[in-house]
């Protein structure tokens, strides 16, 4: 499924349909399936009841009854990915039922193996991913409708209600509203190449105003999701079983490996959207800033990993902007790195009162029935596993190194 082979690039390398990017819908999957073939209704069952199979303490006995399905009746990437979602909503279910007090060590076979074999077939990691949670996680309520949070719902669900499904549709708005800045970076690529500045000064223009319009789409998290609810109910269903104290050992997948594997929990650093303007602009964050970016890579699908890649070997768009001498694309580049800082610090302000904040009021919340008690591993990092203030700021501060002075 990898796209880009390191072969003589030419205009058209950058084709966003080449690793599988719409261009309404960026790094979204477009229109999303929400219901899988018939052979899978058992698995449909179950996570059409998540929050309440949860709530009550019944979902692990639910999964225990479930029958071992085949993967092979499942066709085509939509299904593919509708399968993903569903199986690891329900891993994460079956994991944190509980709480952090009551892990387990074993995921069943009936449940491991097919999830497994489709992430395999997607070249995704066997965990809750952004890909999942987010990117293949939407659905409008009315077909002819329009892509406001209105008309928008999750085609899957876990404990959290209304803050949950805000969460998921608010981050769904913020990679809605970075499309026409995924539309320039190819526009912006074919420029330098064919020393086409004013076709560069127009795209820069587009890039910086997408991210102005992914920040104020990130603020509407304040209009939609209570920070009780998302500190003490929802983090620990992202959270994965690598560097967290609450499962040291990892998760063993039953009927595929005897030994355990770790893997990270859900992040927006996994979305492929500032990786790739942070290539086409030439930020270069620290080294274990950088470690941990790259990390979350592999929790991309391919093909938007091997965009950001293929970015990464096009000619240095600062590079141009430094020889060019040319002071309107110098403002217009640094116009676009100060969108970028900007939107990582109002992502600072968010992450502050959701988790700082909210830490400092914690107590249980309840939702649903299901009564959180906040994560202790999770107290002081992120639930991709980042020391999420020290990294968020240290990604803030490389970004404005990365202005062209005067």
């Amino acid at each position: 499924m990898e796209a880009g082979d390191g072969k003589e690039e030419t205009p058209l390398s950058l084709a966003l349909s080449r690793f599988q990017l719409s261009e309404d819908y960026g790094f979204l999957l477009p229109n999303p399936l929400t219901e899988l073939p018939a052979p899978y209704g058992p698995w449909m069952e179950i996570a059409r009841e998540l929050p309440q199979l949860i709530a009550s303490h019944r979902l692990r006995s639910r999964v225990h009854q479930m029958p071992q399905l085949s993967t092979r009746h499942l066709r085509g990437r939509e299904e593919l990915y509708l399968a993903h979602l569903v199986l690891s909503f329900i891993t994460m279910g079956y994991l944190w039922q509980e709480g952090e007090e009551g892990t387990v060590k074993v995921l069943p076979r009936h449940l491991a193996v097919p999830f497994w074999e489709v992430s395999q077939a997607l070249g995704l990691p066997p965990i809750l991913s952004h890909a999942d949670f987010v990117l293949a996680n939407w659905r409008r309520k009315d077909p002819s409708g329009p892509l406001e949070i209105e008309n928008l719902d999750t085609i899957i669900s876990l404990p959290g209600g209304e803050s949950l499904r805000g969460f998921i549709l608010v981050t769904f708005l913020v990679e809605k509203a970075a499309v026409p800045g995924i539309k320039a970076i190819p526009q912006a690529i074919r420029a330098i190449r064919q020393l086409d500045e004013e076709t560069l000064h127009q795209a820069l223009q587009g890039l910086a105003t997408a991210i102005g319009a992914m920040g104020k789409a990130l603020q509407r998290m304040h209009d939609y999701v209570d920070p009780a609810v998302f500190y003490a109910v929802i983090r620990i269903f992202l959270s994965g079983w690598k560097d967290n104290p609450a499962m040291p050992d990892g998760l063993v997948y039953e009927g595929v490996s005897e030994e355990p594997m770790a893997f990270s929990g859900g992040s927006a650093a996994q979305s492929t959207i500032l990786h790739a303007f942070d290539e086409l602009l030439g930020i270069r964050h620290s080294q274990e800033s950088t470690a941990f970016l790259h990390r979350m890579r592999d929790y991309m699908p391919p093909p938007h990993r091997a965009f950001i890649e293929e970015i990464g070997r096009a000619p240095s768009l600062k590079q141009h902007v430094l020889c060019s001498g040319d002071a309107r694309l110098r403002a217009a580049f640094n116009h676009c790195v100060t969108a970028l800082a900007d939107f990582r610090s109002c992502h600072i302000a968010i992450v502050t009162k959701y988790i700082a904040v909210a830490k400092a009021k914690a107590g249980r919340a309840a939702v649903g029935g299901w009564a959180g008690r906040p994560p202790a591993a999770l107290e002081a990092k992120g639930t991709g596993g980042s020391h999420i203030f020290s990294f968020l700021k240290s990604v803030r501060d490389t970004t404005r190194d990365g202005l062209i002075s005067a």
